[in-house]
């Protein structure tokens, strides 16, 4: 009697990783089982991928609470307020740009590239942790405007919703900017210049 071949063993953490990367960088949607199994430790069986992380969804859900964890953190800072609400954003956004830039994994942001990461109707539960994280993201940089107006660094007829969501969107334009190569000195130069609306009342305010 012919004997079983062993499943293919493989370390589990450096899977998650790899599948992360292939799912960062093309979506939920667009990422086949096919290239799963083909990134993972070299190559996996069919078997050996439904035994270990049991549908392709469910290893999303994992890859994406590991990026939530490890590099979504960049703009956990919007909520320090042991820093001024300027230097909180300001430091939220350059954070930001740079692991964006970095090299080692996909560019851009997989939360902000998550909007199109399964753009079908049926598939929006899956995504739903990607867009958790971008409210999350947007009620920071409204924490930070409000803080400013408290502090007196912004004026009290200042538009909240307007304030906020320019820099929401400049913070999700960033992930288009490195898909596309820019370089993060030019990210760098933008986020300067747009931290000049902060303490600008023509652009701030409801008059």
């Amino acid at each position: 009697m012919a004997k079983m071949g062993r499943p293919r063993s493989f370390d589990r953490d450096t899977a998650i990783e790899q599948a992360l990367h292939l799912f960062w960088e093309q979506g939920y949607e667009a990422t086949s089982l096919n290239q799963l199994k083909a990134a993972i430790a070299g190559g996996i069986s069919a078997p050996s991928f439904y035994a270990a992380f049991v549908s392709k969804e469910a290893l999303f859900h994992e890859c994406v609470t590991r990026y939530l964890s490890t590099y979504a953190k960049v703009t956990e800072c919007l909520w320090d307020e042991s820093l001024d609400p300027k230097d909180a954003l300001e430091t939220a956004l350059r954070r930001s740009a740079r692991m964006q830039c970095e090299r080692g994994h996909p560019k851009g942001c997989m939360v902000a590239l998550g909007v199109m990461s399964a753009p079908s109707p049926g598939l929006l539960e899956v995504t739903s942790a990607l867009t958790q994280s971008r409210t999350r993201t947007r009620a920071g940089i409204k924490f930070c405007v409000e803080r400013g107006i408290s502090s007196g660094e912004l004026r009290q007829d200042t538009n909240v919703r307007g304030i906020t969501a320019v820099f929401d969107s400049f913070l999700l334009g960033l992930s288009t900017l490195a898909r596309d190569g820019v370089t993060i000195q030019t990210m760098e130069f933008s986020i300067s210049h747009v931290m000049t609306l902060w303490n600008n009342p023509a652009h701030n305010s409801y008059a």
